[in-house]
């Protein structure tokens, strides 16, 4: 029944998060009061995502690095710089909406990547080794990569940030591994369907509550929030680009190398980024992370039909050449 119940629950991804948010700001009376649940819910996702890692893929990781590094290049480097100048360029002064489409696009990459590479037949072992390694760095690059690229415009307690992601993202991720450790991988076949589920309504959850906190900006429709909306999806849509195009002409790589760099520099870990602003930032930070939420598994969906129109293009150039 579980399972039934995560597959249901994938085919709804592109929808679950901008109904988490309208949920969000519907219910925010009710919702407000249980914000101090959601690192601890983060923290259970977290957990439930790492129990297919092991001690011997952060190995493998730290031995062959090369696709990894590319991947990470444009996660935390190429995207940062291009989401600081686009904000200073649309938003110039506003310094909380420009710390929040930073923000967007300094938060690592999200466990639902893997889900969209597993759909669309991408190199799962390539982003679990992204994902855990991202994962495992995610409170060093975040800090200071906004301390470096925001940090003379908006105040960060640089140390309570680490520690709050340490203690999300970190400690969760090493006692899944450590339990996949401990039983030989047994726990991804035992443990891992039955919370994978609860994984994507925890994740609901999540999205629902962080707009609720901000839901005084979400409700009232405005231009700066049309404009903060598609300057969101336009960037993201480039994470996708650059990831897709970087793997199959600069790099040369494979189908399903293509598959997991698209992903994989696409999407983010959006509710951690959501945590993150509703913790340690004032609510307007939160906007462009929220509004990433509303259009983040939608991109995720396009891009997958894309990659599969070219899978089959691909297939149909290499009958006719070797035919």
């Amino acid at each position: 029944m579980l399972f039934r119940i995560n597959r249901v629950l994938e085919k709804m991804m592109p929808v679950l998060t901008p109904i988490s948010v309208v949920i969000g700001v519907l219910l925010t009376a009710w919702l407000l009061p249980l914000t101090y649940l959601v690192p601890w819910i983060f923290a259970f996702m977290t957990f439930s995502g790492s129990l297919n890692s092991s001690f011997s893929d952060l190995k493998r990781v730290v031995l062959h690095p090369k696709r990894i590094l590319i991947c990470l290049v444009i996660l935390h480097v190429v995207m940062p710089i291009i989401a600081l100048g686009v904000g200073n360029l649309f938003f110039f002064g506003d310094t909380y909406t420009i710390t929040g489409i930073v923000l967007a696009f300094v938060i690592p990459t999200g466990i639902m990547s893997l889900i969209w590479v597993s759909i669309y037949k991408g190199n799962v072992a390539l982003t679990l080794s992204i994902i855990l390694l991202n994962t495992m760095l995610s409170p060093i690059i975040i800090t200071y990569s906004l301390k470096l690229l925001v940090g003379s415009n908006v105040q960060i307690d640089q140390w309570a940030m680490m520690s709050g992601l340490f203690w999300m993202i970190v400690v969760p991720s090493l006692l899944g591994m450590l339990l996949n450790q401990a039983t030989k991988g047994r726990v991804k076949t035992t443990l891992s369907p039955k919370l994978a589920p609860l994984t994507k309504v925890g994740l609901g959850i999540v999205v629902a509550i962080n707009s609720a906190a901000v839901a005084p900006y979400l409700a009232e429709v405005s231009w700066k929030l049309v404009a903060i909306i598609v300057t969101i999806f336009l960037l993201a849509f480039c994470g996708y680009v650059i990831g897709g195009l970087a793997a199959k002409y600069l790099f040369r790589w494979d189908y399903e190398d293509i598959v997991a760099l698209t992903f994989n520099s696409g999407m983010r870990n959006i509710s951690a980024g959501a945590v993150i602003a509703i913790t340690f930032f004032p609510a307007p930070v939160a906007i462009p992370v929220i509004s990433c939420m509303l259009i983040q598994q939608l991109l995720a969906s396009f891009f997958g039909q894309m990659l599969n129109r070219f899978s089959k293009r691909e297939t149909e150039l290499h009958v006719v050449k070797t035919g």
